[in-house]
């Protein structure tokens, strides 16, 4: 019985803790109607190093957050490790995530404008004759150091 009790307990904790991390993710995920990058496909970025327009059949929930994906495979890989393609910083900016001030800022993206860092998917705003990946090249260490700082503020 004792046994039982444990194993309800950790159940119950993991429950919770799930229930908090995805609502955290929702609220502060950059998202429309729950949907991670703008229906594009994650795990295509690192495959064929260009962003594919998902489909809504092909699809799956990671805590709270919906991705859509090219093709069955690319939601195979995207299960078996999906830390390794998640956008970072929620998915919004990288560049003004580190640069705007003492916390960042969640600033909207271009999903067609990105760039694979250290093995993370990192998103930028290019409009209006801004493409901030420039920007982000010229200081990478510093800015990438001061928008993971940030993030795990927001994220907390």
């Amino acid at each position: 019985m004792k046994k039982l009790s444990i194993i309800l307990f950790v159940a119950l904790l993991s429950a919770t803790t799930y229930a908090q991390t995805a609502a955290k993710r929702l609220k502060e995920y950059n998202l429309e109607n729950k949907v991670a990058i703008q229906g594009y496909d994650p795990v295509a970025y690192f495959t064929q190093k260009k962003a594919v327009k998902g489909k809504s059949t092909i699809a799956t929930t990671y805590e709270g957050v919906i991705y859509y994906f090219a093709t069955q495979a690319d939601k195979d890989l995207f299960l078996k490790n999906p830390t390794q393609y998640e956008p970072q910083y929620g998915g919004w900016c990288s560049y003004a995530m580190g640069n705007n001030g003492p916390n960042g800022e969640k600033v909207e993206i271009d999903p067609e404008t990105f760039k694979i860092v250290d093995g993370k998917l990192n998103l930028f705003y290019n409009a209006y004759f801004n493409n901030t990946l420039k920007s982000w090249n010229k200081d990478e260490v510093k800015l990438k150091a001061k928008a993971d700082a940030n993030w795990k503020k927001i994220i907390k």
